[in-house]
């Protein structure tokens, strides 16, 4: 494929697609299993895990950010020892979630009741799943790298494969084997180990001639190593705040009652249907960002700026009129329920402006990532969630004032990062602007 944008947007679309499908087997998997206490026992232990791997994503980013500085300088060294250095964290992290299972289930259970019926198999199915944290974690990293490498392909090869395993092997657990909950979890935590099976033959293949005494050398030196946790700290608190926000979002919607979050449920999947692909042209704007940035080549950063936003503009009218037109059949295709339906259409006009509002934020967050500016990224966030909560504190509860209060949550973050861009290019390339 030429076009460098496409090349990294498209596979990594695929690959985004295809990550919630591992929740999704297991569910579907549960929903068979003779009781809804599964299924209830697989979204809480899997709300748990799914809270901490959301948190560490940062590896991902940081990882990826930093390595693409590193190929577009050709210093294929440090390409490597970054690798080596987001390994050796993801790992470390990934033992100590392992090691503190207990008081970790002991604090959500704490904060989350649930009836004894559902506790003990989301606890079953918790201890099982935590163990599959290092490959998780490990994956994060070599997703981030290859991304750095702009090798959008094995990100996605691996995301297919770990579907495809999980899918083969629970089924087979479950219902060969005669397991319950023990066969999900069992059949999830294969698939991950899997997946970090295949980034290691792969990398292996396309990229083991980097392994060199000479390259490793240097890999925990200090300087490094504080880059490199600068870069991730401050992507982790602005991990925190998204996560804040989106809580909250949810916390808010069940006061207002059940038929407001079961709408705003369904609303929801516009945001993230749309996020799917724009997440793509975001990790475009990472990979290469971050080579030109290695590279000094402001004027390829300037010209991929203008054509991701190019890309973003179009694809925010094709998803803004595909709403508008076809909003209420989307909702009528995820559930069947008139009522939450009913409920749900009067707020549509306020999703439908998701993507012109969003698609700036997306953009930037790329780029951001590329020039490795985590602490404007960390501005633009902590803002952004502060009008959110702003809002909220100010006026009357009321789900057309939560709805306002994300957009405008959106629509800061983006404001706020053109706001701060021409002093990333700056101390990205030294003096000049866009």
């Amino acid at each position: 494929m030429k076009n460098p944008i496409l090349r990294i947007a498209l596979p990594s679309i695929v690959s985004n697609i295809t990550v919630p499908l591992l929740a999704l087997v297991d569910t579907a998997i549960a929903g068979h299993l003779g009781s809804p206490v599964y299924i209830g026992a697989i979204a809480l232990g899997g709300m748990i895990s799914n809270m901490i791997y959301w948190l560490f994503n940062f590896l991902r980013m940081g990882t990826g950010g930093l390595t693409a500085q590193a190929y577009g300088a050709e210093r294929h060294d440090e390409a490597l020892r970054i690798l080596l250095r987001s390994l050796g964290v993801a790992v470390g992290f990934a033992v100590l979630f392992i090691l503190l299972q207990s008081l970790i289930l002991l604090a959500v259970f704490h904060f989350v009741p649930a009836t004894p019926e559902v506790e003990a198999p989301a606890r079953t199915y918790f201890s099982i799943i935590i163990w599959g944290a290092p490959a998780v974690m490990a994956l994060y990293s070599f997703v981030g790298w290859f991304l750095g490498m702009q090798n959008a392909r094995f990100p996605m090869y691996i995301s297919i494969a770990q579907n495809v395993l999980n899918i083969a092997v629970s089924l087979f657990l479950v219902i060969g084997l005669g397991l319950r909950i023990e066969g999900v979890a069992t059949g999830t935590v294969v698939a991950q180990y899997g997946g970090l099976l295949l980034a290691l033959w792969l990398w292996r293949r396309r990229y083991g001639h980097l392994l060199t005494r000479a390259h490793i050398a240097g890999t925990w030196q200090r300087a490094a190593i504080g880059r490199f946790f600068s870069v991730n700290r401050d992507i982790f608190f602005r991990t925190l705040c998204l996560v804040a926000v989106t809580t909250c979002f949810t916390s808010f919607g069940t006061a207002i009652g059940d038929l407001t979050l079961a709408a705003n449920t369904l609303l929801m999947q516009f945001f993230i249907l749309f996020s799917f692909v724009m997440d793509g042209f975001a990790y475009a704007g990472e990979a290469l960002g971050g080579r030109y940035v290695g590279a000094a080549d402001r004027t390829a950063f300037v010209s991929l700026t203008r054509q991701l936003f190019a890309w973003g503009a179009a694809l925010a009218a094709v998803f803004t009129v595909g709403y508008v037109v076809g909003g209420s059949a989307l909702l009528r295709l995820l559930t069947g329920e008139a009522d939450v339906i009913a409920t749900a259409l009067p707020y549509l006009p306020l999703v439908c402006c998701i993507p012109v509002v969003s698609t700036p934020a997306f953009i930037f967050d790329g780029l951001f990532i590329g020039a490795t500016a985590t602490r404007q990224m960390l501005l633009s966030m902590a803002a952004a969630t502060a009008v959110f909560f702003a809002v909220q504190a100010i006026f009357p509860l009321g789900n057309y004032l939560l709805w306002t209060a994300f957009l405008l949550y959106l629509a800061t973050r983006g404001l706020m990062q053109a706001f701060l861009c021409r002093g990333v290019v700056r101390q990205a390339f030294g003096r000049g602007a866009l």
